[in-house]
């Protein structure tokens, strides 16, 4: 009688516990709108009622193989639950450098909600767990490019807003060289870099503002042209030219300064939005040039935030990125500072689009309108390289230019509705910011998640225990302005 009464007892803990899992799962692929998930559920059903499959026959086991099997039992369990939490929910991410200081700190560790703006369903769903796109030590790819999926995204708590500092795959990252060396360079920037220097070893550089737009376009793809099959014929250096889907493109994190269907436009560094001045990150940084009388103490430098990095850039080129309170600050040193001015030298020539003349510089950029989904752009000679790669590369239409006239999939085209939205993206080191400038827009598909909180952090200039900033440990990255 007792174990009749343990047995029914144990069957209804069984049945709660079956009952419990499916409606959580079910509830899951509803809000990821996968049914092929429902092959699971038999599966489900028969390890917590049927048990015809022997899922831990290890067990009944002796010896070695026992506790071998426990292990990988429980590692396969590890890696597949990570793989789902980080995927859906969330996934930890380090700031590797300097481009949104002193908002983000290098040696930041942030906690990434993926649910904020909707996590997407993998393009690459068969990889290694704790990887992006490389498996340590033997440095193989870490996915499998089939199967390949299209772009989706599961619905989220909200949609990335202005100012938000969010998590996105590198969009200039779908060509790279697997060289060492050079598999963090923009491919594109580097093949446009070595194509101009080849070009002018027996070229005088020509007047683009001269030329038309179509003789410009015609240099620019004979500059890209030199500067590809340079590095395609000396692999010995720069290796094999591979290319990386969307989800295994590395990872940035920026602030958003447009959004979708605004019109951007820098004016004397200062970011305007349909024609308004965006405020400024308080922490936002400019780079200016320091003469020191004598070296900064590192008290100084601590107070400051001015890292050893950033000593190492005022002793190479002279100028060091500075907040608006720092300046003040060793304004005020005398003893210590002997002179400090704004960087105000610009460049042109090396900021998105590469392949159209502008006259851009970093400082007074644009205006330039940024494509929204549904939205109709008219397109021409005069903005083509600036829509040429979301067309084209984004959204996966064949363009071509032929004598001046646009081609979409073989059609003539004067204009394009985009299928996605997108963003501008730039750092708070306005000065030393890889960032929409210098290789554009960000498409909805790169949005990876937004940073919660700073969950450790850690100065690289300060070894062990000393390094820790304490003060920053769980401050919420929106409270960052």
């Amino acid at each position: 009688m007792i174990d009749k009464n343990k047995t029914k007892i144990n069957s209804k803990v069984q049945w709660t516990k079956f009952t419990v899992v499916l409606v959580c799962y079910l509830l899951f692929l509803l809000w990821v709108k996968s049914w092929w998930g429902l092959i699971v559920v038999p599966f489900i059903y028969d390890v917590y009622i049927t048990k015809k499959i022997r899922w831990q026959w290890w067990k009944d086991a002796e010896g070695p193989t026992r506790f071998l099997m426990s292990w990988v039992d429980a590692l396969v369990f590890a890696l597949v639950a990570v793989y789902f939490i980080n995927l859906f929910f969330f996934q930890n991410f380090v700031i590797p450098s300097s481009s949104l200081e002193k908002s983000l700190l290098t040696g930041d560790y942030l906690f990434v909600s993926k649910v904020s703006y909707g996590p997407r369903i993998p393009e690459t769903p068969l990889t290694m767990p704790l990887t992006q796109h490389t498996l340590p030590v033997v440095n193989a790819k870490s996915y499998i490019e089939w199967p390949h999926w299209d772009y989706r995204r599961v619905k989220g708590l909200g949609n990335v807003k202005l100012n938000d500092i969010v998590v996105f795959n590198y969009p200039a990252g779908d060509t790279i060289c697997s060289s060492d060396q050079w598999q963090q360079q923009d491919y594109y920037a580097m093949s446009y870099g070595i194509g101009e220097q080849l070009y002018q070893q027996n070229h005088s550089m020509p007047q683009l503002k001269s030329l038309n737009r179509i003789q410009q376009r015609r240099y620019f793809d004979m500059i890209y042209a030199l500067g590809r099959n340079y590095i395609l014929s000396h692999q010995q250096e720069y290796g094999e030219i591979i290319t990386r889907p969307a989800d295994r493109r590395e990872n940035y994190v920026k602030r958003c300064v447009g959004l979708p269907g605004q019109t951007l436009q820098i004016k004397n560094r200062i970011v305007y939005l349909n024609g308004k001045a965006n405020k400024e990150p308080d922490n936002v940084q400019y780079s200016y040039y320091v003469k020191l009388r004598c070296p900064m103490p590192q008290e100084l430098m601590d107070q400051l935030g001015i890292s050893t990095e950033d000593i190492t850039g005022l002793t190479q080129y002279g100028f060091i990125p500075l907040t608006k309170k720092a300046v003040k600050a060793l304004s005020k040193r005398k003893d210590i500072v002997q002179s400090i001015r704004l960087n105000t030298d610009a460049q042109t020539g090396d900021l998105y689009p590469l392949n159209g003349y502008t006259g851009w510089t970093r400082d007074n950029y644009g205006p330039i309108w940024i494509p929204k989904k549904g939205a109709t752009v008219k397109l021409d000679m005069n903005n083509i390289a600036i829509y040429e790669r979301p067309i084209h590369v984004y959204e996966g239409n064949n363009l071509k230019i032929v004598n001046g006239n646009i081609y979409i999939n073989g059609k003539v085209a004067h204009s394009y509705k985009f299928k996605m939205d997108y963003y501008w993206m730039m750092g708070d080191n306005r000065h030393n910011s890889a960032d929409s400038r210098y290789w554009g827009f960000v498409p909805e598909s790169h949005i990876v998640g937004k940073p919660i909180f700073i969950w450790w952090s850690h100065n690289p200039d300060h070894p062990g225990l000393s390094g820790i900033r304490w003060n920053r440990l769980f401050n919420l990255v929106d409270n960052i302005k």
